[in-house]
């Protein structure tokens, strides 16, 4: 596994185009690649995978290894520990996170296989923090924060927080812990988010992630 210099391939990026940076490829074609490198990533590690009908059924619980698909952004999501605070209402909130971003699809321009760890803060002495939306509507929207001590920021140049990592506000119980590393106590997931819900590279060359991300109420 490694760790990816990502100004430079947004520069690569910029310069040469999304149709050059994908052997002349399809939209289409690199989509229907992408579900495939997803089905393959779900089969591969026994996931089971359930409707939102069965979600809601469920209390908004998932078991171990069991990921409820959302139809409307892709985004596949497993609550590890929902919390045992509030659902955030209407408001802007500080939060705070620890996360691990692993690519599940070889993108060849870029020199990454599946399985790649991308970038991770897991063990940083800083925990990535982004300033959360809430509407009224029930909206999320979030910009990272702290820039200088920002994983995100340093390899992808931009403080816009991915939008499948916003999926899961709507059902954590959310409340202020404070921990250094990654705790029981904390609310935490594993996400499977798909290009038009992830990073700006990933968006740029249409492969998915796999996610581990806790998130603090500051």
């Amino acid at each position: 596994m490694k760790k990816l210099f990502y100004l430079s391939v947004l520069v690569y990026a910029l310069s040469f185009g999304l149709q050059s940076c994908n052997n002349g490829k399809t939209y289409a074609e690199m989509k229907e690649e992408e579900a495939d490198a997803i089905n393959k990533f779900i089969l591969e590690n026994d996931i089971k995978v359930i409707s939102e009908k069965e979600f809601i059924e469920n209390d908004t619980v998932t078991e171990e290894n069991e990921f409820v698909l959302f139809d409307k952004s892709g985004v596949y999501m497993n609550i590890q520990y929902r919390g045992d605070g509030e659902i955030l209402k209407e408001g802007r909130y500080n939060i705070s996170s620890r996360f691990l971003e692993v690519c599940i699809e070889d993108v060849s321009d870029l020199g990454i296989s599946a399985g790649d760890t991308l970038t991770s803060n897991w063990y940083s002495p800083y925990s990535e923090n982004f300033l959360l939306t809430v509407g009224s509507s029930g909206s999320y929207s979030a910009s990272f924060t702290d820039q200088a001590q920002s994983a995100m920021y340093e390899n992808y140049s931009t403080s816009a927080v991915p939008s499948g990592w916003l999926v899961p506000f709507a059902y954590l119980k959310m409340k202020s812990y404070i921990s250094a590393p990654p705790s029981e106590e904390i609310a935490r997931v594993r996400l499977i988010v798909p290009h038009s819900e992830g990073t700006s590279v990933a968006t740029q060359y249409v492969y998915p992630c796999y996610y581990e991300i806790t998130y603090d109420l500051n």
